[in-house]
Order: structure tokens, then C-alpha cells, then sequence
């Protein structure tokens, strides 16, 4: 695609043979010589990253391809000449507001060279002839800027992609190995993190990863740096516990603390970053499809011990939840009722009040469930028997 540089004034033979005898007057040395020091003003290019002979170069070969653009009337894809200005400034560092500013001055530049070699009776010429040059340069400007992006995309995903396999290595490294070691030591290089440095590890499953990954975009946004990476199907994510600055973004906990995750800290850092990864996404498999929040080892443990005895054979309740099924739903449902509520308050009085009943009731009903099952849910032994298996 050529990108056309003429006004849409029909120009008159004479006015096309002087702009061009006009250009021939321009020097691309004597152009880039009056850019440079309009460059070396432009923040980022005080001391840039990339040698001043390479500015120097691609200033001077501009100089001569938007000249030639300018003769022929357009600028096309085929000139290379900007995509590699924007891909090597991207590689060096170079903001991009501050390449924008540098290769706006190219305008400027040959502006004042027109205006330098033009005679007083070229006046109107130089206006009719202004598009031209503004069209010309800010296609030049626009090539270099898609390819400053394309590439700062391209080194985003390398280094995110980078950093993937080094946390992987953690994940998936045999635990007090060299390799282990090695792996911690560079993870904790490439994050920005101590070795020891305490972490926060949050694991979603299935349908709830989509939600975590908004939640570390919002974080990320507000500056604070996220780690992700995936053990066993689950998404993981880990940061600093205590990443500072204000509100509620400066508590990662609190933040992702609605969202459907499994939590768990990890206070060694990275060396116990595996192992919180498998505690996380162990809790995030504990919630069920009617529960909102996260589920931590306060909230989970219970399920967690019940799932384990489940597992080895030895299930919790099995028993009361026989005995309860020999008499009828209604008493079954009542008793259950004054149990749960007790193994929550803890009180007979406030069991009472929570039930709209009196005391006396609940004691009764303690006393029935008891007889019935053979778990006395007043002796803290017994009690947390049911605790876990209704848990």
C-alpha cells in the first residue's frame, strides 16, 4: 500500500519541476545535522541505551528515503527503513513517547531546510506543498510505531514465556535437588523476589479460572507484580504477601479474597512455593458449586481431614448418619437442626435464641441426639467428629 503525499490541488507542470529542483537542494548530511541536536533534547536520548554512530545512520537514511518519498509522491511498505528504527528502539529500551517525539522532528527538520533553499516567489508553492510533507512524515511515523509495538509484544511474550518455564522448573524439579536450588535461585532473579521472601498462592480450577485471571489484571494495574503458572489443571498464581502501597490493592488476600480460589501462604518463600501451590489448588477443590469466596486451611480444614478419612477408608460419621436414618425425616431434620447450630455458637442459651426456642428444648434435643447416635455433641472430642464429617 503507498501512502499518497500530494495535496489535492492539481499541481501546474512548473510548481511539480521546482518542488522537485527545491528538494535536490536538500543534503541528507546537512538535514541530519541539524537533527541530531533537536534529538539529543528529546527525553531518553540523553544518554541512549544504543550508540549515537547507529542514530546517527538511521537519521541520515531517513533523511534520504522521506526525500525520495517526497519526489515520488508517496512513501510504501516496502521502505524498511522505519520498521527497523521502531524495532531496534524497542529492543533498546526507548519509551515510546520518546520515539514518537524523535521521529516527529523530521517534520520540523525538513520544513526548515525547505524553507532554507526556498526563494521568496516558492511561498505559496511551500503551502500548497505542506500536506505533503506532513502526510510523508507521519506515515513514516505510523510504520515505526506499529513495528516499536509489534516488537515490545514480541519481547513481552518471550519474557513472559521465559519466565513460565523457570517457575515450571520449580514446580517440577525433584525436591532438595541441585536443580531445585537452581531453580528458586532463578526464579527469585527474574520476579524481583527474595528467596526467602514471604508469598501469597492462590489456585483456581476449572469454570473459576477465568474470574482469578481478571482479578491478577486488576492487580497488575495497580502495580502490583503477579507470578502465574499451572500445577495439575489448576492456574496458579503467586506474589509478594505484603507487595505495599495503599487501599485495598495493597492486600492481595483481601482483594482475591471473594473470588472462588484456594489460598495459602507461603512463609519460606520460594523454596516453599511448590508445596503452597499443591495446598492452594488442594482448597480450591474443596468448594462447592453453591460457595462464593476463598477457601483457606481455617475455613477448609475440616473438609480437608473428612475428604482424607473418606479416601483411606475410614469415613467419618458413617455411623451417626445410619443411626439418624432408622426414625423418621421430620425428627432426623429437627435434631440436625439443633446440632448444627450448636457445633456454631458453642451455647445452649444462644442455640436457644438463634432457634426461637427455650433452652430446656435445646438441651432435650442434645440429649435425644445423643442417645440416638451414641456422639455427645457437649464434649469437644466427640464434638469435632462432627464437625469434619458435616464439614
Amino acid at each position: 500500500m503507498a501512502y499518497p503525499t500530494t495535496d489535492t490541488r492539481v499541481p501546474l507542470a512548473a510548481d511539480e519541476q521546482r518542488w522537485r529542483e527545491l528538494l535536490a537542494r536538500l543534503d541528507p548530511a546537512t538535514l541530519t545535522e541539524a537533527l541530531l541536536p533537536r534529538v539529543d533534547r528529546v527525553d531518553g536520548y540523553q544518554s541512549p541505551p544504543i550508540p549515537r554512530s547507529e542514530i546517527r545512520r538511521t537519521a541520515e537514511l531517513s533523511m534520504e528515503v522521506l526525500l525520495r518519498a517526497l519526489r515520488t509522491g508517496s512513501l510504501d511498505n516496502s521502505v524498511t527503513v522505519p520498521s527497523e528504527i521502531g524495532v531496534s528502539r524497542a529492543r533498546a529500551g526507548i519509551e515510546l513517547s520518546s520515539l514518537m517525539a524523535a521521529l516527529q522532528l523530521d517534520f520540523a527538520v525538513l520544513w526548515d531546510g525547505l524553507l532554507a533553499v526556498a526563494d521568496d516567489a516558492d511561498a505559496q508553492l511551500i503551502v500548497h506543498r505542506t500536506r505533503a510533507v506532513m502526510r510523508t512524515v507521519d506515515a513514516w511515523v505510523s510504520q515505526a510505531q506499529r513495528a516499536y509495538l509489534a516488537e515490545t509484544q514480541r519481547m513481552r511474550e518471550e519474557s513472559a514465556s521465559l519466565r513460565r518455564d523457570i517457575i515450571d522448573a520449580v514446580f517440577h524439579s525433584t525436591p532438595g535437588s541441585r536443580e531445585e536450588r537452581e531453580a528458586v535461585a532463578a526464579v527469585a532473579s527474574e520476579c524481583g523476589y527474595g528467596v526467602d521472601e514471604p508469598l501469597l498462592v492462590v489456585a483456581a480450577v476449572r469454570g473459576d479460572i477465568p474470574a482469578l485471571r481478571v482479578g491478577v489484571a486488576e492487580l497488575e494495574r495497580f502495580g502490583v507484580m503477579c507470578q502465574l503458572s499451572h500445577l495439575d489443571g489448576a492456574l496458579i498464581v503467586f506474589l509478594a504477601a505484603h507487595p505495599g502501597g495503599t487501599g485495598t490493592h495493597a492486600d492481595p488476600a483481601a482483594h482475591l479474597g471473594d473470588m472462588r480460589v484456594g489460598m495459602a501462604p507461603a512463609p519460606d518463600g520460594i523454596t516453599g512455593l511448590r508445596a503452597a501451590a499443591a495446598r492452594a489448588r488442594e482448597l480450591a477443590l474443596l468448594l462447592t458449586p453453591d460457595e462464593s469466596g476463598a477457601m483457606t486451611r481455617e475455613r477448609g480444614w475440616a473438609r480437608q481431614a473428612a475428604r482424607a478419612l473418606d479416601d483411606a477408608g475410614s469415613p467419618v460419621i458413617a455411623d451417626v448418619e445410619a443411626a439418624l436414618a432408622q426414625g423418621s425425616a421430620a425428627k432426623r431434620e429437627r435434631l440436625l437442626e439443633t446440632v448444627r447450630c450448636y457445633l456454631a455458637l458453642g451455647s445452649i442459651s444462644d442455640t436457644a435464641a438463634a432457634l426461637f426456642c427455650h433452652r430446656n428444648t435445646v438441651s432435650k434435643q442434645l440429649q435425644q441426639f445423643r442417645d440416638v447416635t451414641g456422639v455427645d455433641p457437649t464434649i469437644p472430642q466427640q464434638a469435632a467428629r462432627l464437625v469434619v464429617g458435616w464439614a
